[in-house]
């Protein structure tokens, strides 16, 4: 396959995979919202936005532009400014530019379905969501993406297309489970155990209902929620379709088909994630620092990225698009 092709369409299924987990970062952060907070340094910045800026590497871009940081204008960051690379707005239409740029490689219905989430956003105003409300926005998100991923799924032939839209989509989800369970697991406001315990339940219970994984949590925990329960499926529990091992366990297998038996370093470094995924223990995890364990494993991520855009996307121009986009994902 051609690299731009393969570009192209790991990045529109990647670009929609993010435009799915910044609404459910907004989804968490609005429940944690809730929760009372105390403002830093005297500046009317409420923490849990905060949080979520600092997990994307953004929060200080974001101060510059708006000269506050607080639930308005992390939301119109995230969900409307064209700007800005990494929001849902630009998501969808980067989507729909790489699919119409590849048309051949994909299926009609797979990029009539691209261009009506694009028309559909691109109709939206901040007035528009605010008197239709947030949440219903977040849903409609949601259920694009999902839209997507079963026209894929459905119509499109297991060639090497699909493979490389399963690489962007699984990479991206892989990056937002460390993400997410990064911001639920650095919040602490300092209150009494009592306090701080009943705002832990609230706070892991947000996380899992934001990630639609409530019910998966309950099938598989007897007791109440709790952060080892809740970082051991994110993390290392093959059965939730979210977490870093199912993530890497596919990534490994798509670049093993990928590479047709030929000996590469992208596969090498796949299979090494999905080892430390796959054999890791909570108890171990919490006790050396989850962290510093979710740091590790972002780094690992990030070199994976690289190499597989070093190893099927290499070109001077498509290198450039590809380090651009990487850095907007940071």
């Amino acid at each position: 396959m051609l690299c731009r092709t393969a570009n192209d369409l790991y990045w529109a299924s990647r670009h929609m995979e993010r435009a799915e987990n910044t609404a459910r970062l907004i989804d968490v952060t609005l429940r944690m919202a809730l929760l009372p907070e105390r403002y830093d340094r005297g500046k009317a910045e409420a923490a849990p936005w905060r949080r979520a800026l600092d997990a994307l590497g953004i929060a200080d871009t974001v101060r510059e532009r708006y000269g506050i940081i607080d639930g308005d204008t992390v939301l119109k960051h995230l969900l409307l400014a064209a700007d800005n690379p990494s929001s849902v707005y630009s998501c969808l239409r980067a989507a729909r530019e790489a699919a119409r740029a590849q048309r051949v490689a994909i299926t009609a219905e797979m990029y009539e379905d691209l261009n009506a989430s694009w028309l559909e956003m691109r109709g939206n105003s901040w007035a528009r969501i605010h008197g239709d409300g947030i949440s219903n926005l977040l849903e409609w998100i949601k259920s694009r993406s999902a839209s997507f991923r079963g026209v894929t799924i459905g119509t499109l032939g297991r060639g090497e297309g699909y493979h490389f839209l399963q690489l962007g989509a699984f990479i991206e989800r892989a990056d937002w489970a460390i993400r997410l369970l990064d911001i639920a697991g650095s919040q602490h406001n300092g209150d009494a155990q009592e306090s701080q315990d009943a705002a832990d339940y609230f706070r892991w219970s947000a996380l899992l209902q934001s990630l639609s994984a409530f019910e998966t949590y309950r099938r598989l925990y007897r007791e109440s929620v709790s952060a080892q329960n809740v970082a051991e499926l994110m993390l290392l529990q093959e059965s939730n379709p979210r977490s870093l091992l199912t993530c890497t366990h596919t990534l490994h297998n798509v670049l093993q088909t990928l590479a047709g038996g030929e000996a590469m370093e992208a596969v090498r470094r796949a299979g090494a994630l999905s080892a430390q995924s796959r054999y890791a223990r909570i108890d171990e995890v919490l006790g050396n620092g989850l962290e510093a364990w979710l740091q590790d494993a972002m780094t690992r991520l990030t070199g994976l990225g690289e190499e597989i855009h070093r190893q099927f996307m290499v070109s001077t121009d498509i290198a450039q698009t590809a380090q651009a986009q990487s850095q907007s994902a940071a």
